[in-house]
């Protein structure tokens, strides 16, 4: 094993034990599963069992269903039978938090539990507390007490579990060990784990799961790392990225969780969790898993290139993927070591560029104030190919065209060469300020040449690409051999899609993409798709995508995916639970009317809570925070503080807005200016 994975250089699935739900089997190389949750009153039987027909239909191969209390778990025995009587068999799973007890109905009725760590033994309070090691061993027994008859009674039926851990709940026993951290959020599952092995039961899944995709794989690779460790084996796991959200942004955020994790054969079975009917997020998990089902046959390694030294599975790795530090480079103009990542527009295909064009990629012409308004995703660059554009640029885009177009172009202050590999080496002339030289890893022989051209050079960005089936761990490969050899010229990603589905676009740019800048890769990104060949995706009977042309889509998944990882805050993010059982309020209405008026509050986290189990916890990562607090009633939160309870549900958003402006984040949106 390389630090987390079988290999970090060809595409191996992790070996993992093989667990039993009902008659599923998971883990042991055995296909990855889908599944999903369903959203309606676990006491509503005749909907729950509507709405998990609808899921399995959809394909999912288990439905997961609240049991907040006895009462709950018992009648998860009428949702069964019900099921079966229609003829569906598919594994049935009980969503329990806070009450041992309904967990302990549940594992008799239905083939799988799942148990959240914190909210099993401890109640959180949000306070830290200096724990002796005494003390905290003391609580540790006691999770053996209360955890044990769980066990024992999933050991007699049969039933699977999966120990699910959330980075917002970790308990403040733990918070105080290990701070609010991906290790502290493994420690909270290995140590129920290591219960349930002491009374040899092993059919069990866990999880990791935050709604920020860096903490949710910083999370599985620790998690593989300390079971390899302790117990020399793995257990299968569940990936999701929780509170994703919806439309765009929810399958983003969740391929670059999910996705960074399977490009190293990580995850025996997946949850897309959207603030949409369940039944639409099985589409995108088979989306994400078929990405995956052949290539462990097509035997597709990276072939990295060095000056000197192959990279193998046995030199160094320049980078720790358990922690995020941004690889070291030059700065060039805004491009590489402390600036945000660019974003590039690329319009080759175009045949001619107007100044309209420019709309689609976040600037727009004012003509009565003769100025260019530029807005938060706007691009940074604009590839013209063979093109020189009739007009004047805004002052903050450039231009990166062919290097013969560049020789012809007057204002070498705008446009910039795109190199291949030879033209640069052979060049005599070259921009004094940077140049752009364009790698296909696959084919790349000029590798010595070029990094010896390039070694300390402060002028040149290299934008890398692969063709392989395999192109993010051909390009991971690629970079780790710059860092070996110490060559500290930026990285523009490119990432080329033929998909003819946005959803499938979506998350073949944001698995790609996304997979290199958790690990500090990138400074930059530049994608690219076939608009002739798109069909564009509809879910619930609404189009999602916000984009008018196909530039405008590109563009605004460029900049979601950076706002996702982190690394370029643009617009508003929204931490939304997927609903459940315990709702307390319309999850998808009440999303969509938060953000069509908060939508313009760069760089604010808020979340949206159905119920007190996933609020404050869940939204640990949130600087604001409305959550379901009883029938009609709403609680508000700036970061952890309750700020006003049980506001009723009318005025609940403007209470919001005017929470948010008495933490001086508000500004009023430019239309009421207008």
């Amino acid at each position: 094993m390389q630090l987390y994975c079988e290999s970090l250089f060809e595409y191996k699935r992790l070996k993992t034990i093989e667990v039993k739900v009902g008659d599923l089997l998971f883990g042991n190389y055995h296909p990855i599963r889908v599944q999903t949750m369903t959203t309606t009153d676990t006491m509503d039987t005749k909907a729950t069992v509507e709405q998990s027909i609808r899921c399995i239909e959809a394909g999912a191969e288990m439905v997961r269903i609240t049991a907040p209390s006895k009462r709950e778990a018992e009648n998860l025995r009428n949702i069964k039978k019900e099921l079966r009587k229609y003829g569906y068999n598919t594994p049935l799973v009980a969503d329990i938090h806070f009450t041992p007890n309904a967990a302990e109905i549940a594992a008799r009725i239905v083939e799988k539990v799942r148990i959240n760590p914190r909210n099993y033994i401890e109640k959180k309070k949000f306070e830290f507390i200096e724990y002796t090691d005494a003390e905290y061993n003391e609580e540790t027994e006691r999770i053996r007490e209360r955890f044990t008859p769980l066990i024992k009674i999933c050991k007699e039926y049969g039933t699977a579990m999966r120990i699910g851990t959330n980075h917002g709940s970790l308990s403040d026993r733990i918070m105080s060990r290990y701070g609010d951290t991906p290790m502290g959020m493994v420690e909270s599952a290995m140590e129920f784990l290591r219960v349930a092995r002491d009374e040899n039961y092993h059919n069990i899944v866990l999880s990791m799961k935050s709604s920020n995709p860096l903490v949710m794989v910083q999370g599985y690779r620790l998690l593989i790392q300390k079971m390899n460790e302790e117990f020399s084996e793995c257990y299968p796991l569940h990936l999701g990225v929780t509170e994703a959200g919806d439309g765009e942004d929810g399958r983003i955020k969740s391929a670059i969780g999910i996705g960074t994790l399977m490009e190293d054969g990580l995850g025996d079975t997946i949850r897309v969790s959207l603030t949409e009917d369940p039944e639409f997020e099985i589409p995108v998990c088979k989306d994400l898993v078929k990405r995956y089902e052949v290539r462990g046959r097509q035997g597709d390694s990276a072939a990295p290139v060095s000056a000197g030294n192959q990279l193998n599975s046995e030199q160094h790795i320049p980078y720790s993927p358990f922690s995020y530090a941004k690889r070291k480079t030059f700065s060039i103009s805004n491009i590489g070591s402390h600036h945000v990542p660019v974003v590039v527009a690329d319009f080759m295909a175009a045949k001619i560029i107007e100044s309209k064009d420019l709309e689609t990629i976040g600037y727009s012409y004012n003509e009565q104030a003769d100025k260019w308004n530029i807005s938060d995703v706007a691009a940074d660059y604009i590839f013209s190919a063979d093109k020189i554009l009739p007009f004047e640029l805004p002052g903050t885009l450039k231009v990166i065209c062919d290097f013969e177009t560049w020789l012809t172009a007057k204002n070498k202050e705008k446009y910039f060469p795109l190199f291949k590999p030879s033209e640069y080496i052979s060049a005599t002339e070259r921009s004094a300020v940077m140049n752009f030289i364009s790698v296909e890893v696959n084919h790349f022989e000029s590798a010595p040449k070029l990094f010896e051209e390039i070694r300390n050079n402060d002028k040149v960005i290299i934008c890398v690409s692969s063709s392989s089936n395999n192109p993010m761990v051909n390009i991971r490969s690629f970079i780790m051999t710059l860092m070996n050899e110490n060559i500290q010229c930026p990285i523009i990603i490119c990432v080329e899609s033929h998909d003819t589905v946005i959803d499938e676009q979506l998350i073949h740019f944001s698995t790609e993409t996304g997979a290199l800048m958790l690990d500090g890769m990138g400074d930059g990104i530049w994608l690219m798709n076939d608009s002739k060949k798109i069909i564009n995706t509809k879910v619930s009977g609404r189009t999602y995508l916000q984009s008018k042309s196909n530039h405008q889509f590109i563009n605004n998944t460029s900049f979601s995916i950076l706002q996702a990882v982190r690394t370029r805050i643009s617009k508003t993010e929204y931490i939304s639970c997927p609903s459940c059982g315990r709702t307390l309020f319309d999850l998808q209405e009440t999303t969509a009317k938060i953000r069509s008026v908060t939508n313009h509050l760069k760089g604010v986290k808020i979340a949206i809570m159905g119920c007190v189990v996933n609020g404050p916890g869940e939204m640990a990562d949130a600087d604001f925070g409305y959550v379901g607090s009883g029938p009609g009633k709403i609680t508000l939160y700036r970061g952890k503080e309750i700020m006003k309870r049980n506001v009723n549900s009318e005025i609940a958003v403007e209470e919001l807005i005017n929470i948010l402006k008495d933490s001086n984040v508000w500004i009023e949106p430019e239309f009421e200016h207008a």
